[in-house]
């Protein structure tokens, strides 16, 4: 009877998914099913309902809507261009010199946007084309950046780290900011390690070197953008803001760096505040519809009957750890990020934290587990974008892929066994 629940809400929800049902209903309707085995169906309704207002009363979420807003006014302000021109005079000597770009640049998108989609967005429309021309493999170019554009979601500012700060309880944003800063750079390291010997083995052809005087001007040009990360990271931890406050500071520097670029006016505002808000309705609906699903795990004891399973396979660390990573791989081709973060934070944390893990490594491995499932088919969202914007298939792509994310495992087997890569910075600050 005790696992009665469980069964429900995980055959409901692959049912839902399978029969095509958007993500958030799935997860609602699976709640509402689950707790229907204990109470009657007006109480489980009215309970679902208040969860999902419930779970978007939180002061700490108003940062997701502002770094959004950011996100958009810096992927039409000119930055993007600006750090591609930067990281060619770094990178675009070397073999695969176009790919490292991408890579660099997502890098540095990804860091002031703090969204995947964005970078991949950015990043594909404008060094796509010149890829191609260059001799690059279409499908190479959109593995390369499906896969960089990740990146962006472990260096801060991220709102899945906010996400993530939420459903833990309390573990510190601002810790949890600097701790994806190593796991990121370290992710993106061995990116470029695969592009530049798939570029080598290739053949692919390098550009020309650049001269002191060059990187020194493009560093000059990208300074406004950079600065935005010193104002935003370095406030949060000195303690000058909140999150949500440096969210909304974010939104001010942005706009007014894309006003003085002159590459956004006054009538581009509109439609960029829509595209906004768009977004920010997509992810606050999953926000609310997963933390019923939490409520309803919670209810039902599904955490603690899970925590005692794992425990009762092994108390080995190691192996415990390893179990988890291979869960999330799973649950990242299946599920959307915000969603998996919200609902099997309170499933896992508290199995690792009786090991001994701090939560805020914990958050950067979950992180870093299921940013290789925005790149995996059928709800990659990343992938998606990627491929669109290539003009390729999913099936053409997969082969570049595959040595990609091997990379990315290896940076996530590195974070998850050295937990100094996510919790040294943290230790500098005291946080």
């Amino acid at each position: 009877m005790e696992y009665i629940p469980l069964l429900v809400l995980i055959l409901s929800f692959i049912c839902l998914l399978a029969i095509g049902t958007p993500v958030a209903w799935s997860i609602v309707v699976s709640a509402t099913l689950t707790l229907l085995v204990s109470i009657p169906m007006l109480p489980a309704l009215t309970t679902v309902s208040q969860r999902i207002a419930a779970g978007l009363d939180s002061f700490a979420l108003l940062a997701i809507p502002f770094f959004v807003l950011s996100g958009e006014l810096m992927n039409r302000g000119g930055i993007a261009r600006r750090l591609i021109d930067f990281a060619k005079t770094l990178v675009g000597a070397l073999p695969g010199g176009l790919a490292l770009i991408n890579i660099i640049s997502a890098m540095l998108m990804g860091a002031i946007a703090g969204s995947a989609l964005a970078s991949a967005s950015a990043m594909g429309t404008m060094l796509g084309p010149e890829m191609e021309k260059q001799g690059y493999d279409r499908e190479f170019g959109a593995a390369v950046n499906i896969t960089s554009a990740t990146t962006g979601l472990v260096i801060p500012p991220s709102n899945i780290l906010i996400v993530y700060s939420l459903a833990s309880g309390g573990a510190s944003i601002a810790a949890l900011f600097l701790a994806g800063y190593i796991p990121g750079i370290l992710t993106g390291f061995f990116l470029m390690v695969v592009a530049w010997a798939w570029a080598r083995k290739k053949g692919y052809r390098t550009g020309e070197r650049s001269s002191v005087g060059q990187v020194f001007r493009t560093f000059l040009d990208a300074v406004p953008s950079l600065l935005l990360l010193v104002v935003v990271i370095g406030g949060i931890v000195a303690g000058i803001f909140t999150a949500t406050e440096a969210s909304a500071i974010a939104v001010l520097y942005s706009l007014v760096l894309g006003l003085v670029y002159r590459e956004i006016t006054l009538d581009n505002l509109p439609r960029i505040a829509l595209d906004a808000s768009a977004t920010t309705a997509i992810v606050m609906l999953l926000i609310g519809a997963s933390m019923s699903m939490s409520w309803a795990l919670s209810y039902e004891h599904i955490p603690q009957e899970i925590s005692e399973g794992l425990l009762g396979i092994t108390d080995n660390k190691v192996a415990i750890l390893i179990l988890i990573n291979l869960i999330l791989l799973l649950v990242g081709i299946f599920m959307d990020m915000t969603p998996a973060v919200l609902i099997f934070t309170p499933i896992f944390l508290p199995v690792v934290t009786k090991l001994g893990i701090d939560p805020v490594h914990f958050g950067i491995i979950m992180i870093l587990n299921l940013c290789i499932g925005l790149c995996t088919p059928p709800v990659g969202s990343v992938l998606f974008v990627g491929v669109g914007i290539a003009k390729t298939s999913i099936e053409k792509v997969v082969r570049p892929l595959l040595p990609l994310f091997v990379a990315m495992i290896i940076a996530l087997f590195l974070v998850t066994y050295i937990p100094e890569l996510s919790l040294w910075l943290p230790s500098l600050f005291d946080l």
